[in-house]
């Protein structure tokens, strides 16, 4: 038999073969399990071993040169049907991409980061402090005596260890103790806010065990009532993007402060929903208590270590999650932490709305 011509003439059909469904038939027809090549290979065993020696690499090289042009071939023929498919299809760059699944930036987050643009604005900085206090920073410094209620341990989560100065241990009930590490570290005069998680004993709609507080310090000369007020009602009108929010003072108490004012601010029922803005003593108005605030007292200015005849200051605080709540509509504080990706898909924002001055700290949920 004469192999060389056979390989000729296979190779050539191989060659001519017009698409994949072709070459696969002759695939079949020279190596398939009856094709003619696995035939050839079957009489190898028939042979004498001499026989076997001279035939049995013939072929093996006839089925090696088939298989290398079927392989050849098949290349050869899926490179042209993709260059065919490619110069036929075309894209239409001007339809939308597909919907990718999106995270949202959770109210809180987004309020924080608004809080943050606007008192930049006003010059503050933004400081921070640890979550786990001991009880001079939290309670001490602050002038809030050992017999003050807040130092109860049903108001207060307490540690059963103390730190190496042998103070008690406690998750922070609220930030101010980094308004004395700010003062501690800095000096004056200062100008911060101290957001962050802070932890009580309480739990209903409107309180939970743990929540958000944002405080403001500034200790500088010649500080009065007069910046307090004004900081405050700058602060609200760029944050809730009204200008007829009215802030009501009331004097009130507060170890850390002296003298401390109760911050009210005037409200309407819009859709059974408090809309704030204009005079609470307005028809159809009323006040709402919605911060504590006041001069920083004595005490607390020498506990972080400045001179009080030389510096004066005031100090702020208000719930972050209690913002949210008024600016976005929500009812209910303890859905915040529910982790409900319903509520936050219909309350949360998008990554990209990112808080500025200029474009208007609020975005559309």
């Amino acid at each position: 038999m004469d192999y060389a011509a056979t390989a000729n003439e296979a190779q050539a059909r191989i060659a001519a073969a017009p698409d994949l469904d072709a070459l696969e038939k002759l695939r079949v027809e020279f190596l398939g399990k009856q094709g003619s090549i696995s035939a050839l290979l079957k009489t190898l065993g028939g042979l004498s071993p001499e026989d076997r020696q001279v035939v049995g690499p013939q072929i093996h090289a006839l089925r090696e040169g088939v298989t290398a042009a079927l392989s050849a071939r098949k290349d050869a023929l899926e490179q042209a049907a993709l260059s065919a498919r490619l110069a036929a299809e075309r894209i239409d760059l001007t339809l939308p991409a597909p919907q990718a699944p999106r995270g949202s930036v959770h109210p809180v987050s987004q309020v924080l980061d608004e809080l943050a643009e606007v008192f930049a604005d006003l010059g503050f900085s933004v400081a921070t402090g640890p979550e786990i206090e001991d009880d001079w920073h939290n309670f001490t410094a602050l002038n809030i005596p050992e017999s003050h209620p807040a130092r109860a341990m049903h108001d207060t989560f307490y540690f059963p260890d103390h730190d190496a100065e042998g103070r008690r241990m406690l998750l922070r009930t609220h930030t101010s103790p980094v308004q004395i590490r700010a003062m501690l570290a800095q000096g004056a005069p200062i100008r911060i806010i101290a957001p962050g998680r802070v932890y009580r004993s309480d739990s209903d709609a409107t309180h939970t065990p743990m929540f958000h507080q944002v405080e403001g310090l500034v200790i500088d000369k010649g500080i009065h009532l007069g910046h307090l007020k004004w900081t405050l009602e700058t602060f609200l009108k760029a944050f809730f993007e009204r200008e007829d929010i009215v802030l009501r003072l009331r004097p009130s108490y507060f170890p850390f402060t002296e003298p401390s004012v109760e911050v009210d601010v005037g409200f309407a029922l819009v859709n059974g929903k408090r809309a704030l803005g204009g005079s609470g003593d307005a028809p159809g108005h009323g006040w709402m208590e919605l911060l504590g605030s006041g001069m920083v007292n004595r005490k607390v200015i020498a506990a972080g270590g400045l001179d009080p005849d030389e510096w004066q200051g005031f100090a702020f605080g208000v719930g972050v999650d209690r913002l949210a709540m008024l600016k976005y509509g929500m009812d209910d504080l303890r859905a915040f932490f529910d982790g409900d990706a319903r509520w936050l898909g219909h309350y949360g924002f998008s990554a990209l709305d990112v808080p500025t001055l200029s474009a208007g700290v609020g975005v559309v949920a």
